[in-house]
């Protein structure tokens, strides 16, 4: 899997450009990176990262990951997706690696962490069903 590969995935998902969201590859694992920018907070009295960026963050990880671990046609679609929030997010830069547990002809079965000074601390975990399209079924 190369850079560039990696940075036409990411340039495919407008909300990703939007939130500045990056990625960095060590070996086979890929980690995406959200700079904290304070557009980010939802609530200021804490402050704390609004939980939706965080979600949508998350997603955008899971789907990084299947695209291109899975060589995928098509983008993948999330068909479900499951949040569990830990703790806040604090105004600093957010980090994420997705796990792809299982691929099926049609489904893929993620898991992503979220963490911020430190991964075994995270702030939040999803767990998602994505509807895939391989190369090979691409029409």
């Amino acid at each position: 899997m190369a850079k560039d590969q990696l940075e036409a995935v990411l340039a495919r998902i407008p909300y990703a450009r939007f939130l500045g969201v990056r990625a960095e590859l060590a070996g086979d694992e890929m980690t995406a990176i959200l700079p904290y920018a304070e557009r980010l907070i939802g609530n200021p009295m804490l402050p704390a990262i609004h939980g939706g960026v965080l979600g949508a963050f998350m997603e955008m990880t899971a789907l990084i990951q299947v695209s291109i671990s899975e060589g995928q046609a098509r983008q993948p679609r999330p068909i479900d997706v499951s949040i569990e929030y830990l703790r806040s997010g604090r105004p600093q830069t957010t980090f994420a690696r997705a796990e792809i547990k299982r691929v099926g002809r049609r489904i893929a079965n993620v898991h992503v962490e979220a963490w911020q000074e430190a991964r075994g601390a995270p702030i939040a975990f999803l767990r998602g069903h994505f509807a895939v399209t391989p190369r090979a079924d691409a029409g």
